[in-house]
């Protein structure tokens, strides 16, 4: 049976200057992982300055005044280890995974670069230059864009609403002094998180934190602005049809999450998922269909992508919005609530295997509602869900205004 985790093996700490120092030991793992989360994200930039935080995601790693990129990727490279970075609408992190022996060196290089980036002028041009192929790789790949589509829809002339990446035009124009300034203003000790996960000594990381990230001081979380209704729909034309569908969902607080996410995985989480089953296995529609749930502070989004023909793009949309509508009806049976919430336990459990992914829920935890729930407790909280639960949230959630993405030659009735 996979290790679980007692409420003993987290430790939790607020270190002098501000910093959060969160640690999950992990005796029987021979690695750590070592993460920082920085409380901003995309949803967090002014208009002019889209995509700041995935610029800064990629220029951390390329030096300090002391260390060359080169000398960052060698040094993780020579003892076997990992090292990367992700940035979110609402938060950005780094991370490296290292063996358990060799932790030190993760923790000495996340704290260089946390503090000390070089943000030398040639290699901000030349990790410009990355993220514009970035987008426009995003653009050549529909089942991507489309995705970007539908959040533009569902959160018109909002930040939740822009691709992370930012666009070409704010790309290029973005200085190297805007992107220092932005630095400075929200990587400061209180938007700051640190999650650690392994064979490791609490104290022996909050010291280590303590000195490499003890100046400066201060800082606050972003003030952030709720997104207005969003709009019905949003097309563009690519040779297949992608197509993606939206409902505004529950935000990280909302007691009906559990509930939703049990639903989701009913409707379109895996493969005896409802859509996969009716739309590819029975119809045989489409390659790949599925459906998702995302959560925000203020906010959510449920939502389902589909990519088929443009002339079966029609019968698809039928096919859908009939198992959504029986959804948000009808609810779901006992077998296939037992078969959700099992795929969810299990999924969590497996989860515990590893430094990395017990970082990551750490992070993610405290990132979303400032708090790591224990694992048991996630656990009661999905059995505990019933076929009621789920008729009541997907009444709520599906039963709304529902947002469509299009990218694709396809007949304009299915965009009404």
């Amino acid at each position: 049976m996979a290790p679980t985790t007692s409420e003993a093996d987290v430790r939790d700490v607020r270190l002098g200057n501000g910093v959060r120092v969160v640690t999950e030991r992990m005796p029987e793992a021979r690695s750590v992982t070592v993460g920082v989360w920085v409380g901003v994200g995309g949803r967090d930039e002014p208009a002019p300055l889209a995509g700041a935080s995935h610029f800064l995601e990629h220029l951390l790693f390329k030096g300090t005044s002391t260390r060359s990129a080169r000398q960052i990727a060698e040094a993780i490279d020579a003892v076997g280890g990992e090292m990367n970075a992700f940035t979110s609408r609402e938060h950005t992190a780094y991370y490296t995974r290292l063996p358990a022996a060799r932790g030190d060196l993760g923790l000495e290089i996340l704290g260089d670069v946390l503090t000390d980036p070089a943000f030398r002028p040639h290699e901000v041009d030349a990790e410009r230059q990355v993220i514009l192929e970035e987008i426009l790789m995003n653009l050549d790949m529909p089942e991507d864009h489309v995705h970007t589509l539908l959040a533009e829809a569902m959160y018109p002339g909002h930040p939740l609403g822009r691709e992370v990446l930012g666009c070409r035009e704010t790309v290029e124009a973005i200085t190297r002094d805007q992107i220092d300034e932005f630095f400075r203003s929200w990587y400061l000790p209180r938007n700051l998180v640190v999650t650690a996960a392994g064979d490791l000594d609490h104290d022996h990381v909050a010291a280590v934190f303590e000195r490499s990230l003890g100046a400066p001081v201060g800082g606050s979380a972003p003030q952030r602005t709720a997104p207005d209704e969003p709009l019905v729909h949003d097309a563009e034309a690519t040779e297949q049809a992608h197509i993606a569908l939206g409902w505004r969902g529950l935000d990280h607080y909302d007691d009906d999450r559990y509930a939703l996410t049990v639903a989701n995985q009913v409707l379109g989480g895996g493969m005896s998922s409802r859509l996969f089953q009716e739309v590819r296995e029975e119809r045989g529609l489409c390659y790949s269909v599925y459906s998702w749930a995302s959560a925000y502070v203020d906010s959510g989004t449920a939502g389902i992508y589909a990519g088929t023909a443009p002339a079966r793009a029609g019968e698809l949309m039928k096919v859908v919005d009939d198992e959504v509508g029986k959804m948000a009806t009808s609810g779901v049976t006992e077998a296939e609530l037992a078969v959700a919430k099992g795929f969810i336990e299990g999924s969590l459990v497996l989860g515990l295997e590893d430094s990395g992914s017990r970082m990551a829920r750490l992070g993610r935890s405290l990132m979303a509602r400032d708090e790591v729930v224990p694992i048991d407790e996630q656990l009661s909280r999905i059995r505990a869900v019933t076929i009621e639960d789920v008729a009541r949230v997907t009444a709520r959630v599906f039963g709304g205004q529902r947002t469509l993405a299009v990218i694709g030659p396809v007949d304009e009735s299915i965009l009404q």
